[in-house]
């Protein structure tokens, strides 16, 4: 949908102007502001350190929409890839858009609201599962399978419904 505009007189003559949605910088000062096609204000026009708290960062492997990630070292930098119950790769994240492999991932920390899972029973709890997935039942740390395996039983928290789970930032514990 295309931003709305008004009418100025500008040099003695009426002239459409069109809202802007999201900012370059500086040039684009004194400009009006329109909502996106999500009806919500671009991040790009907000203050500095005003905004979704995020961080962007490279992703080392795809990721889907709704996958818990791992912050870890890649050959001196900063990379995601999935989080993964069986490999003792915690979750530090999520992510709510598909993310191609060496793409910048948008990551949402732990203590919000990942709104892009399915199958969730409002009300449940959750845990990390493998491949940046979640499960319904913690790991059972009695089971000689999960001892000493470097598998991690981490809490990740509430559904709220269908479709978003209500994260909490749980240590993980390594079985």
């Amino acid at each position: 949908m295309a931003a709305q505009g008004f009418l100025a007189l500008v040099g003695g003559k009426y002239r459409q102007i069109l809202a802007t949605v999201s900012s370059t910088g500086v040039a684009m000062a004194g400009k009006i502001l329109a909502l996106g096609d999500d009806g919500r204000i671009d991040p790009s026009v907000m203050p500095v350190g005003i905004g979704a708290n995020t961080q962007i960062v490279t992703a080392s492997e795809a990721l889907a929409a709704g996958n818990y990630v791992n912050f870890y070292a890649n050959a001196g930098a900063l990379n995601v890839r999935k989080a993964d119950n069986s490999n003792g790769r915690r979750a530090d994240g999520f992510v709510l858009a598909a993310v191609a492999n060496a793409a910048q991932a948008t990551v949402y920390p732990l203590d919000s609201v990942n709104t892009a899972l399915t199958g969730l029973t409002p009300g449940a709890d959750y845990w990390l599962g493998t491949a940046g997935g979640v499960i319904a039942a913690a790991l059972d740390e009695t089971l000689a399978a999960n001892q000493g395996s470097n598998k991690i039983s981490q809490f990740l928290g509430t559904a709220k419904s269908a479709t978003e789970l209500i994260t909490t930032d749980s240590d993980p514990v390594l079985l």
